[in-house]
């Protein structure tokens, strides 16, 4: 194989270049040191003898470069005369009658080369050495030819099988003290992939960098042109490639060859029984064909079996092999396998059932593969094999609907919710489709999924009246309906359906009813009437989808119970806490792409209310690698959205908003308010007052939702969207701020019997609407914006408390009252934005100190506040809540102590303490304390 070439990175391998000059440089007392570096073509022998003769020439070492050549023994010490020829320009005549006389003269020139240095003897490709070298390098290593020579060489591993003399040579050589022998192995998957992204240039997709270290083994050499070809965009692998493999294929002994053919066509690993029931040789020729491919590095153990060392030859060899005898290789591998006793591996009875063009075997193990995927929760899995299923059968197939009713709800469960609704209308039309009440409660779960939440609560609705629905189905669309309800914003509606599904479910129903049902009705119940009735109606729910632990049951369950906690419970940390854990929960359960994503996006919600925006940043980084879809999707991008609002990524928060417009088509009041809130706020950033304007009247307009959280919000965008249009001298819309006003007492009224949590959220919110109409009329009052910022402090959410504080600061310097009060202010909101990011606020505040002549810091004008110092090393991995209470821990406080001194629930504390043992790795309340102490 062709050698790694010298302009690309020395990627993962600086440490062994180090390591290799320090060899030779330790020489044992006959002066004299040698390092041969072994490893398989292409692995990067010949660059690192080229960086270490260049690295070491002229630091003490005369350095000399020969090449062995596969030419055997008919030119005597040919690599070394070479080298001295490249040195002087000639070297000393061959004397093939006197090989003594030709060492003795080739051993005077290179101490005369040598002089007073150190002579560094390098030789590449050294199996190839002629019978004079391999006794050159005995006789200079052993000290005999009084020449201080370090030597190094690099061997191609899969060369040295069998007789090979170089094998002799080097067990001689090892005995000795100066002699080392490095054996380079393939990069790894990271540095793989840094050397791809180093070749491409720019970042590169994970999936392509991955694809690059399966194919290549690690080998660099493979990775360098497989990198190439993507950079270039070439899919088809390269000549260069496939001959090199080729010809190393050729040189393999007959029986090898054989062995490697049938590998590859094989599932890695391939156990040596089936190996033996594929390939027709006796026991002991099969063994010594296995150990060819393996010496000749093309074969590796694994386990019990075999797998190729680059899956590259599998790719070659397909394409040098006949239709026929490829059908007739994986008809024996089919065979194999169904002869073995004991559990038949069924994906891969499938896999070669399939290539050995045989459908009608193939089916049954297809299937069969399915449904053990599905019994693991590997949904993406199952979704593979039920559509190789589909692919195996044709139209009249009777098994075919079976078959299109679970391709359909395997699409759905890994997240291709469109391809699920295509499959359910083929298998509606079926003459012997499901009843009516199935179909329409599956396309209901499925246009849910994909966004479309109006259309959903018909088909629910169509599936209730069906005059086939049975009490179990009755039971299912109850509870479907009640959460569906929920994201449309209508609790009331949520609460009645969700009470009806628990009724049908405690007599028809199954496990997922009732956490379905128990969710939604306890959700709607915490927001509209008894907050701690509802959490244990939600954590009933939990309990019951931890004992089922099915993904469904408890992507659910944590879902409603975060996303309460999160939102209108203001229980910000507990929520997160909840968020991430289900997530990582659920992300062994084969539901990354929906309810993990989910998740996340609600845990990066969390921390942007509690101003964590670099740490939301990168939860969603971590979730937008599931590639989710539809609903999923949407609750991603808005969430993503929200960050790049508050950092000022306007194009980029435009992009994310467009494209959840494009996934929503038809969604609910949860999706569709915060969407066009979002754009309202980013209107307003750039100062486009009437689109901000008509989205917020738009939302007002088009909603049915009776979450008075969500419309308090988009009210205060629209009063701040008429404020920032009356600064900027613009008109001011009458008929806006008259139906923003309406919107205000309805929610003053709606508030009257709410929760008190709920209660608080719409206060906020109110006050703010309240302090944007002052601005708006020209009062310039700061007292409704020092209530604000009092209210945002008490939820501990920094972004809406440092608004508040640069009006509250505006207003007053406006009116020349309480200055002092209004600086320190001002300055506070200054630092939280510089903390969080938040650049168009800090720009605005920035703008107003300049305005009333304001320093921002002590020493210069709007320098930015210094940032709180890090934690010492102990703590780094606690968040800045945890460190908290791990400070009121250490002075001894009770959990209830410290719940009542940071505002947090006993429970939240306890939560807290379990994640903060955990980081810590301690066991008790005194080893934390201790670390605590220590660390500050």
């Amino acid at each position: 194989m062709a050698r790694q070439g010298d302009d690309g990175p020395l990627v993962g391998r600086t440490g062994t270049l180090a390591d290799i000059q320090s060899y030779l440089r330790d020489v044992g007392p006959g002066g004299t040191a040698a390092v041969f570096v072994t490893g398989e073509s292409g692995i990067g022998k010949s660059r690192l003898l080229r960086e270490t003769a260049d690295a070491l020439r002229g630091s003490g070492f005369a350095v000399l470069f020969g090449t062995c050549l596969d030419i055997g023994d008919a030119s005597p010490l040919h690599p070394v005369l070479q080298a001295l020829r490249r040195h002087d320009g000639s070297g000393p005549a061959a004397a093939a009658d006197d090989a003594g006389a030709l060492l003795d003269r080739v051993s005077r020139d290179l101490r005369r080369i040598a002089g007073d240095q150190q002579l560094l003897l390098v030789l590449d490709d050294l199996q190839w050495a002629d019978r004079s070298t391999r006794q050159l390098l005995l006789y200079l290593l052993a000290g005999l030819g009084d020449v201080r020579v370090s030597v190094l060489a690099a061997i191609r591993a899969e060369a040295l099988h069998g007789t090979h003399p170089l094998r002799r040579v080097l067990a001689e050589l090892r005995r000795l003290r100066s002699v080392r022998v490095v054996d380079l192995a393939p990069l790894n998957q990271s540095q793989t992939h840094e050397l791809v992204a180093a070749i491409v240039g720019g970042t590169v997709a994970v999936e392509d960098a991955e694809r690059v270290f399966k194919r290549s083994g690690g080998n660099p050499f493979v990775v360098e042109e497989l990198a190439r070809d993507l950079r270039d965009g070439r899919i088809e692998l390269s000549d260069t490639l496939r001959e090199i493999f080729l010809s190393r294929v050729d040189e393999l002994p007959p029986h090898a060859h054989t062995v490697v053919h049938a590998i590859a066509a094989g599932v890695e690993p391939v156990e040596h029984a089936v190996l033996a029931g594929v390939v027709p040789l006796p026991e002991d020729q099969l063994i010594e064909a296995i150990r060819a491919a393996v010496t000749h590095r093309f074969v590796a153990r694994d386990g019990d079996g075999y797998k190729l060392r680059h899956r590259l030859v599998a790719e070659v060899l397909e394409q040098e092999v006949l239709p026929a005898e490829a059908a007739s290789l994986h008809r024996r591998y089919a065979e194999a396998l169904e002869s073995i006793d004991g559990e038949p591996d069924n994906a891969r009875l499938a896999y070669h059932w399939q290539r050995a063009g045989e459908p009608g075997r193939a089916l049954p193990a297809v299937v069969a593969a399915a449904r053990t995927a599905e019994s693991m929760y590997g949904f993406a899995e199952a979704h593979r094999y039920w559509t190789i299923a589909l692919q195996l059968t044709a139209e009249a197939d009777r098994r075919r609907t079976e078959l299109l009713a679970n391709a359909a709800e395997s699409a759905h469960q890994c997240g291709e919710h469109l391809l699920a609704l295509a499959r359910l209308e083929e298998l509606a039309g079926r003459p012997d489709a499901p009843g009516q009440a199935g179909v329409h409660l599956r396309r209901a779960r499925y246009l849910a999924a994909a966004g479309r939440s109006a259309t959903a609560e018909t088909e629910y609705h169509r599936a209730l009246e069906a005059p086939d629905c049975t009490p179990r189905q009755r039971a299912s669309a109850a509870a479907y309906l009640a959460e569906l309800l929920l994201h449309l914003g209508r609790y009331a509606d949520a609460n009645q359906h969700a009470r009806e599904a628990l009724e049908l479910a405690a007599v028809n129903g199954a496990t997922a009813d009732l956490v379905r049902a128990s969710a939604a009705l306890g959700f709607s119940a915490a927001f509209r009437e008894d907050p701690d009735a509802g959490l244990a109606v939600i954590r009933h729910g939990v309990e019951i989808a931890e004992r089922s632990g099915h993904p469904d049951d408890l992507g659910v369950a944590y879902l409603h119970l975060a996303e309460l906690l999160t939102g209108p419970l203001n229980s910000v940390e507990e929520g997160v806490l909840v968020a991430r854990r289900g997530a990582e929960k659920l992300s062994s359960l084969g539901v990354g792409r929906t309810y993990q994503t989910r998740l996340l996006a609600i845990a990066a919600n969390g921390l942007f209310r509690s101003g964590q925006w670099a740490e939301a940043d990168a939860v969603l980084d971590s979730a937008m690698r599931n590639r989710p879809s539809g609903a999923d999707a949407v609750e991603l991008l808005l969430a993503r959205c929200r960050l790049w609002v508050g950092f000022g990524e306007l194009d980029n928060a435009r992009r994310n908003l467009d494209a959840a417009a494009t996934l929503l088509a038809g969604g609910g009041a949860r999706h569709v308010l915060p969407m066009l809130t979002l754009r309202a706020g980013m209107a307003i950033w750039l100062g486009e007052h009437a689109d901000a304007r008509a989205a917020v009247q738009r939302g007002l307009t088009e909603s049915r939702s009776d979450d008075l959280a969500l419309l308090a919000v988009l009210a205060w965008h629209g009063l701040r969207a008429e404020a920032e249009a009356h600064v900027a001298g613009q008109p001011v819309d009458a008929g806006a701020v008259r139906r923003l006003r309406t919107v205000m007492d309805r929610l003053v009224k709606g508030v009257v019997d709410a929760p008190p949590a709920v209660r608080a959220v719409v206060d906020g919110y109110l006050d703010l609407c309240t302090a944007e109409l002052s601005r708006v009329e020209d009062r310039h009052d700061p007292e409704p914006w020092a209530r604000a910022a009092a209210v945002w402090d008490r939820r501990q959410q920094p972004y809406p408390a440092a608004y508040s504080r640069l009006r509250h600061a505006e207003a007053s310097l406006q009116r020349r009252v309480r200055r002092a009060t209004a600086i320190s202010g001002l300055r506070q909101a200054y630092g939280t934005a510089t903390a969080m990011g938040a650049r168009p606020l800090a720009s605005e505040i920035v703008g107003v100190a300049q305005r009333f002549r304001v320093t921002l810091a002590d020493d210069a004008e709007t320098v930015p506040m210094a940032v709180p110092e890090q934690p010492a090393d102990e703590l780094s991995s606690l968040t800045g809540r945890e460190r908290e209470v791990l400070a009121a821990v250490a002075e001894g406080l009770t959990n209830r102590e410290i719940g009542e001194l940071l505002f947090i629930s006993e429970r939240t504390v306890g939560v807290h303490l379990g994640h903060i043992f955990d980081k810590l790795q301690v066991r008790t309340r005194v080893q934390a304390s201790r670390v605590y102490l220590t660390a500050a």
